[in-house]
């Protein structure tokens, strides 16, 4: 048997069924404190050294993000079809 059950509602609403804190305030700054220390950055060396220590997990942290996000694009370039074929024994 299968159910499908649709919920009509906003991710503030979505947020405060399931629980979830209100983190918009501690995003705001961290948001904040990222553009003024970007604007200081004059190379993209300085950016990339700036991101790798502010990535949640440091440098293993952004390389997971960057696998994901590319992982992403190719799922929407082939529409969710994997464009991998199986390994053959």
């Amino acid at each position: 048997m299968k159910m499908n059950i649709e919920i009509d509602c906003t991710p503030e609403e979505a947020r405060r069924f399931m629980g979830l804190p209100d983190v918009t305030k501690a995003n705001e700054i961290y948001v904040d404190n990222v553009a003024q220390a970007m604007k200081g950055a004059t190379n993209l060396e300085q950016l990339e050294t700036f991101a790798k220590q502010m990535a949640p997990m440091g440098q293993m942290g952004l390389k997971l993000f960057q696998n994901f996000m590319e992982g992403a694009a190719t799922s929407a370039a082939t529409g969710g079809k994997s464009s991998s074929k199986p390994k053959e024994s």
